[in-house]
């Protein structure tokens, strides 16, 4: 494992999923109780997402060319970039869901509902294009879904209050302006390459 790789997966997946439709999955479901079963249905969602998303990276390596590979991973930081900054204005959703008091029925619930949000969602991608770009699934495996651990694990605890401190807008104008970074650094390198 790549340390290096591992933390900079883990520094880009944290501030995408921040402002993310998951997190405030989570935030809901938590607030109705279980956040236990809540956090640990999430963490099997997100387990299984970051497990298709390596994949699918690895998978792309072995068919492109590297030069390939880097004009992709550009293209999808830059339209990840997009995504981002267009929904710096969008309202934060919150889906009203009775839960039972049952832990293993939040469990259930909380992982089928974050499992289906995060198809196609901008960590996934980025996960893929990380997992592409940098050749180390495990490394980018364990940011991912590390990062992914403790945004769940915030939301379920504190999601109020960081949502108090520091408002969704400037969180997706942050993720949108590191996305935008790499995306221009990678199609540089990749048309220079």
């Amino acid at each position: 494992m790549i340390l290096s790789v591992a933390a900079a997966t883990f520094g880009l997946i944290f501030l995408a999923e921040l402002p993310d439709k998951t997190m405030f999955v989570s935030l809901v479901l938590s607030a109705q109780g279980r956040p236990l079963a809540v956090w640990l249905g999430a963490m099997a969602a997100f387990g299984a997402q970051v497990a298709i998303a390596v994949t699918l990276g690895a998978l792309v390596l072995d068919v492109l060319p590297h030069t390939a590979v880097q004009a992709l991973v550009a293209s999808l930081f830059l339209i990840g970039a997009a995504v981002s900054f267009r929904a710096r204005n969008y309202s934060d959703e919150q889906a009203d869901i009775a839960l039972s008091q049952s832990p293993l029925k939040t469990f259930g619930l909380a992982a089928l509902i974050v499992f289906l949000a995060e198809w196609g969602d901008l960590t996934q991608i980025v996960t893929i294009d990380l997992a592409a770009r940098y050749h180390s699934s495990l490394s980018v495996a364990t940011g991912a879904i590390t990062a992914l651990a403790v945004v769940s694990a915030l939301a379920v605890t504190a999601g109020n209050e960081i949502l108090r401190h520091i408002p969704t807008r400037i969180l997706r104008m942050l993720t949108a302006g590191v996305l935008l970074a790499l995306g221009l650094a990678l199609g540089i390198s990749a048309a220079l390459g």
